[in-house]
């Protein structure tokens, strides 16, 4: 049974491969990916933001680099690890402030990240910001929030009114954009539990899904109990999902994480195989996979993930000039893993001053 570092790493480690593999066949349509290459299974080299004409945009990026949403994923790990426990938005925003070079947005961060971070560098109240989003409903926080999961690793309680929080940085409360990012940190925080299952933790996701998104879910997972494996839920689910002609048509929170549950249904909470599953599917492949196979290395850490995709990864992090954040996973995880236990430590103390209240009472 993995321990809860292993969990945490497992989660960092397949998430951020998945975003490296997707990234290479993000927007192809299923069939296109068929084609080329039958299984899709490897980290290569690719290009994004080639038509943003910003010096670096279009750049040939080397086999394992990761991509826009593992660049919000390190931006809360690196407040949290220094923080060393919970995070608000105004903890995020200090680190949004002093770690991101705005040069980079259309580069490595996204266009959609770069109006938020422009508000609260002009002084909006970071709580505030995302009410000012463009895109209600984008997957963009929903994708990248694993490390709100982590740090309240077994409080999915705590973990969903810590998403409603940080998430304000990215979203406004309606919408739902938020609704399944309390879900989707829910499950992660579930994962984390030395007994938790696979059914355990879509039921705790479920939990704290509201009428619409709970439904939503369901017959995501009713599709996939109904395909024989990974590969053959494509077909159901593209018919579900095929949006296209508006900006990010394909990264909305409710198809990216209804996929992403599904898939790590599907696949058992294997990461290796969530992530070979999700980077088939098509349309938003990185957001899906990263969806997916966080949750799954959350549940079974991280001994299933190849070794060589690790390191693949850390050695594009080292040489990447444009990330906010070069720790390899490894270092990432034992951050997130001190911050845990630091938070740990805080929650005995204020049971202590509590029995002793309880007790100096009772003696009264």
């Amino acid at each position: 049974m993995p321990s809860l570092f292993e969990k945490i790493y497992g989660c960092l480690a397949a998430s951020n491969i998945a975003s490296a593999m997707g990234a290479v066949v993000e927007g192809w349509e299923t069939d296109q990916i068929v084609q080329k290459y039958g299984v899709f299974q490897q980290l290569l080299p690719y290009s994004h933001y080639k038509n943003f004409g910003r010096p670096g945009s279009g750049r040939l990026r080397p086999a394992g680099t990761t991509e826009d949403g593992i660049e919000r994923q390190r931006l809360m790990c690196t407040a949290i690890i220094e923080k060393r426990g919970r995070i608000t938005a105004d903890d995020l925003a200090k680190v949004w402030l002093r770690d991101i070079n705005p040069d980079y947005f259309g580069v490595q961060m996204e266009p959609c990240d770069e109006i938020l971070y422009n508000l609260v560098k002009a002084g909006i109240p970071p709580a505030d910001a995302g009410r000012y989003s463009n895109f209600l409903g984008i997957v963009s926080f929903a994708r990248s929030c694993h490390p709100i999961g982590l740090i309240n690793a077994c409080n999915p309680e705590q973990a969903v009114r810590d998403a409603w929080d940080v998430g304000r940085l990215y979203q406004p409360l309606h919408g739902y954009g938020l609704d399944w990012s309390a879900v989707y940190v829910a499950a992660i925080a579930e994962a984390l539990k030395q007994d938790a299952t696979v059914d355990s933790v879509i039921s705790k996701a479920l939990e704290f899904a509201p009428a619409p998104v709970r439904r939503e879910i369901e017959e995501g997972l009713d599709m996939a109990a109904r395909s024989k494996d990974v590969f053959a839920m494509r077909e159901p689910f593209n018919k579900r999902y095929s949006g296209r002609g508006t900006t990010y048509a394909m990264s909305m929170a409710h198809e990216v994480v209804t996929k992403g549950l599904a898939i790590f249904y599907i696949t058992k909470g294997m990461p290796k195989d969530a992530i070979v599953g999700a980077v088939n599917f098509g349309r938003d492949t990185d957001c899906t996979a990263a969806v997916a196979s966080g949750l799954a290395g959350a549940l079974n850490g991280v001994s299933g993930i190849p070794e060589e995709w690790i390191r693949t990864v850390d050695e594009a992090t080292l040489v990447n000039d444009y990330t906010v954040s070069r720790r390899t996973l490894r270092e990432t995880a034992q951050g997130i893993y001190e911050a845990v236990k630091a938070e740990m430590k805080k929650a005995r103390e204020w049971a202590e001053e509590i029995e002793r209240g309880i007790i100096s009472g009772e003696s009264v």
